[in-house]
């Protein structure tokens, strides 16, 4: 009886260790992914298809790390500021064929600028 729970003992921890092997691999291998490998591994790795997938991906080299001055060069930054400028230049070309004073508004029926009034005062 002691034997057999050993036994089983030995062999639910080697199921353990083969379980993660891609993520223990992929430690050894210092790979910079390594949380998300191993979540992916821990979540996916029961589908047989998700474990050869993390297998795969330990044994892969960590992309090249891009020099300090690139990274914002491909990053959203530069997009976002573009955009945000555009977006700035249409709201005053409407302003200004509107005749406001790009005052701001919350809402279209809130109108914040001095000597706006109420909603039901600017209908009537």
């Amino acid at each position: 009886m002691g034997d057999r729970v050993i036994v089983e003992g030995l062999a639910t921890l080697a199921a353990i260790v083969l379980y993660f092997l891609p993520a223990l691999i992929a430690d050894r291998r210092h790979r910079d992914d390594l949380l998300t490998l191993a979540l992916f591994n821990a979540v996916l790795g029961w589908t047989g298809f998700g474990w050869l997938f993390a297998l795969y991906w330990a044994y892969q080299p960590n992309p090249p790390a891009r020099p300090p001055g690139e990274a914002g060069a491909r990053g959203r930054m530069p997009v976002m500021s573009g955009f945000s400028r555009k977006l700035a230049q249409r709201a005053k070309k409407r302003d200004d064929r509107d005749g406001r004073d790009g005052g701001t508004r919350i809402h279209p029926l809130v109108d914040d600028r001095e000597g706006a009034g109420s909603p039901r005062e600017r209908r009537e």
